[in-house]
């Protein structure tokens, strides 16, 4: 049953319809005889692969990385490293980035053979780690090694910085309609290791798909780095962070629409309660007395003169959506989403508004 309290009349929290798309899937865990394959294509797996690189070197006592865990080493170095660091340190990297794009390319091969997959013709590739240049060789590196074995699809990365994308994805979990009078909508994207709010202007004038919308501010705290966290703090410090973002929002004069879109992983029933897929959160958020837009309903009721309506989706789903009006030109299409674990969601384009 929808909790139309928090979300409103006439949508749901996980909806598979939405304004501009269909959800066909979303939090596929696929298995094999060694288990979850999204084990091998997240960003733990890829520290694994550097690691298993290194250690030969390490025992003829010459790691070009030193003494640094490879867990560690901060995505900027490896960036730097590719582009003017040790040839050697650059060659370990670039040994563990193929074997990475071939778990990736394994991954997609067994995504593309689900129902829901099929006819599948493009797949946006988002998550933490996308973002830094070993991210995009990567991607680039599985979407060659797919098109040489004559699989067709088309392997790209999310066009959006991903701190972004799960923000701007927020603005396409409701009609666009409820938002014509207002600037901007607030967007949450709750991760394995960080949280992260912020206000979204919507830009309809210069584009009514949402092309244009942008993070005008956000906040980010990285959970993961702090000791036993609970998920009561968890949802405290969300609830400041939200109501710093609506003060700046409100002192600057932008017209803040009652709306909280939120990702988090997991799936995400229509009662807006988790049943499984948040393991990587602090506390347990799948327990059927925890209700999150509840909880932050309760803590902010109104933005400005109006109730606030909440909606909670799978954070794939969210982040995905975010490329919804640059994805036309195909009628189904995908999205991954490479961070603490591996998020996933496949969309059907629903008509544009006037056409059939």
């Amino acid at each position: 049953m929808t909790d139309q309290k928090t979300a409103g009349s006439g949508v749901t929290h996980g909806a598979t319809r939405l304004p501009a798309v269909d959800v066909e899937s979303y939090n596929v865990e696929l298995e094999d005889d060694d288990g979850l394959l999204g084990d091998r294509a997240n960003k733990g797996a890829f520290r694994e692969l550097l690691e298993r690189w290194r250690k030969p070197l390490r025992k003829a006592g010459d790691d070009p990385f030193g003494d640094e865990p490879s867990s560690e080493i901060s995505r900027k170095k490896l960036d730097s490293l590719l582009a003017e660091g040790d040839p050697e340190a650059a060659g370990v990297l670039q040994g563990a980035v193929e074997d990475f794009a071939q778990e990736l390319a394994l991954v997609i091969r067994h995504f593309l053979k689900l129902k829901a997959w099929r006819d599948t013709e493009r797949i946006v590739v988002g998550g933490g780690f996308r973002a830094g240049r070993v991210g995009e060789l990567t991607i680039g590196r599985a979407a060659v090694i797919l098109k040489s074995d004559k699989v067709a699809i088309d392997l790209v990365p999310i066009r959006n910085n991903p701190d972004e994308a799960g923000l701007i994805g927020a603005a396409h979990l409701a009609p666009r309609w409820m938002f014509e009078a207002h600037d901007a909508i607030i967007g949450v994207d709750i991760g394995g290791t960080n949280i992260r709010a912020g206000i979204v202007e919507l830009n309809l004038k210069k584009a009514s798909d949402l092309a244009k919308a942008s993070v005008w501010k956000f906040e980010l705290w990285r959970h993961a780095d702090e000791k036993s966290v609970t998920r009561e703090e968890a949802v405290e410090e969300l609830i400041d962070m939200l109501s710093r973002l609506i003060a700046r929002a409100d002192k600057e004069g932008l017209r803040l629409a009652p709306f909280i879109g939120i990702g988090c992983p997991g799936i995400i029933e229509a009662d807006g309660t988790i049943t499984r897929g948040a393991q990587n959160l602090p506390g347990n958020w799948e327990s059927k007395s925890f209700h999150l837009p509840r909880e932050l309903h309760a803590a902010i009721p109104n933005i400005g003169d109006y109730e606030t309506m909440i909606l909670l989706h799978n954070d794939a789903v969210v982040q995905g959506l975010s490329e919804a009006p640059f994805m036309r030109d195909v009628p189904r299409w995908g999205v991954l989403t490479i961070g603490t674990g591996l998020g996933n969601g496949c969309f059907t384009n629903r008509a544009a508004p006037g056409k059939d």
